[in-house]
Order: C-alpha cells, then structure tokens, then sequence
C-alpha cells in the first residue's frame, strides 16, 4: 500500500484499509433453532471502509452488525472468506505477524490469567513483542503511573477489580506503542470514571499521531471521540464518511435509525 494522501480534509495518509470483507459463520444446532432453521450467518458481507493517521474511525452499528468480527479480522484473529484488509501496508491474509507487530487489540473479552501480576503480565507480553527491557521498564513505569496501576502492580489479576483489570488489560494491548490501536466496545462494562480515563486517552493517543479505529453502539461516545464513521447494518456499509456529512445536519441518533430504516424496512 502506498501512503496516500487522504481525501478527507486535515487526515493523514491512510493506514488502514478493508477492501470487500466477507465473512460467514457456520450455526451451532441452538443457534440454528433461534435463526429459524438457518444453518449459516453472514457476518461481514462486503465491507470497505479507510481509516487514517490521526483520527479516531467509529464502526456504529446494532449488536450483531459485524463490528467485531471486522475488527477481529483486522487483527488477523480471524480470516475473511473473501477481500482483504491492510494495516501500514501489510495484509491481514498473507502477512499476519507484520499486521501483530502494527496493532493493538483491545477487547471486553480479553481474558487475563487471574493468577499472574499486572507487572509480569506486562513484561510478558512487552516481552512476546521484542520491546527492549530498558524501554520496557520505562514504558511500563509511564503507563502504570498515568492509569493507576502502580499502587496494584504485584496485586493478583483475580483480585482486581473490574475498572483496574480494564486498565490493564489496555496498557498490555499498547505495550509495544503500536501505530493503530483497535478496541472493541472500549467502554462496554465500565464505572463513568473509568470510561472517563479511557476516552481521554484515546484522544491522547489521536493526539499523538495513532491511528483509532473503535465498535460501539453508543452515540455519544462516537459523537464526542470519533472524527469518522462507519454505520454497519447486517455486516454491510450502510454510510461512511466524515461525522457531519454522515450526520447531514442531524443529530447522530436520529440518522443513524432514518439510515436504519431505509436499509431495512422497519419502522422501529
């Protein structure tokens, strides 16, 4: 991928790109009876969207949308069926690593080992990265320090609380300083407080040059955070582009389910 100059006003060149992403899942039997005898789902059904060096890119969708999986498959978790995606030039299909070595992947469903530190836990995965020791333990002492962490860094993970496991949970996905940081649902579950510091360091991260691309189904937070969005209605683009052109001089809800209803025909 070359860098490309962005055609929206004021972003850099574009670091990722999703080209045409299919994906389809197989139903268990439960499944399959609450679907009505449907044996497979289509998850992604054609997705294409950018996303640029220092904006914030919100995927909005309802639960089941196929914002997760996309942003699985733009952390090479998961191989799409069809299409492509490129992060800093690297293709999620055939140069995975590369793509690891770009991204950090946040996620409500990251699931740490209770019985290890947040301090092993972040020289662990510091280390699964190839961070140096000496910038390690700096990066380490800067991020514990600027989340709180520093007071619970020998505590067990079992033993911290769900805002404090969030915060590690985020610092061990930025451990290597990635140029994109991917989260999914990055509030889901969280005290006002904590979700507080979380979002003010996305814009921190924005700030710094990062690249942000972000699921939700929550207005305000792509309303106060986002610079771009996506609107994802059954795993395909319902509108993409900046928030006010998206918004077309309405508030963000109310578009989103005019948009909703024109895909699907329901009046809500």
């Amino acid at each position: 991928m070359q860098e490309n100059a962005s055609p929206f006003e004021g972003f850099g060149e574009e670091v990722v790109r999703a080209e045409n992403l299919k994906k389809t899942f197989a139903l268990s039997r439960k499944q399959q009876r609450l679907e009505g005898g449907v044996t497979h789902k289509k998850a992604v059904d054609g997705l294409s969207f950018s996303a640029y060096r220092g904006e914030i890119y919100g995927l909005l969708g309802p639960n089941g949308a196929g914002k997760t999986t996309t942003l699985r498959i733009l952390s090479t978790l998961i191989k799409p069926d069809e299409g492509d995606a490129f992060v800093c030039g690297h293709s999620v299909r055939r140069e995975a690593q590369a793509v690891r070595d770009q991204i950090g992947f946040m996620t409500s469903e990251l699931k740490l080992e209770g019985f290890f530190t947040p301090s092993y836990l972040f020289d662990f995965f510091g280390a699964l990265h190839g961070v140096e020791k000496a910038v390690l333990a700096a990066r380490k002492q800067e991020l514990f320090t600027r989340f709180g962490i520093d007071r619970f860094a020998e505590v067990r993970v079992k033993d911290l609380s769900t805002g404090m496991l969030q915060k590690v949970s985020l610092v061990v996905a930025i451990v290597h300083d990635p140029a994109v940081v991917i989260f999914d649902e990055p509030t889901n579950g969280l005290d006002v407080l904590t979700a507080k510091v979380v979002t003010d360091f996305l814009l921190e991260l924005k700030a710094m040059g990062k690249s942000i691309l972000l699921s939700t189904h929550i207005f305000s937070l792509v309303e106060k955070l986002c610079d771009r969005v996506g609107i994802i209605i059954d795993g395909r683009m319902a509108a993409d582009g900046t928030l006010a052109s998206v918004c077309d001089g309405m508030p963000l809800e109310g578009r989103f389910f005019e948009i909703y209803r024109s895909v699907k025909g329901d009046t809500l």
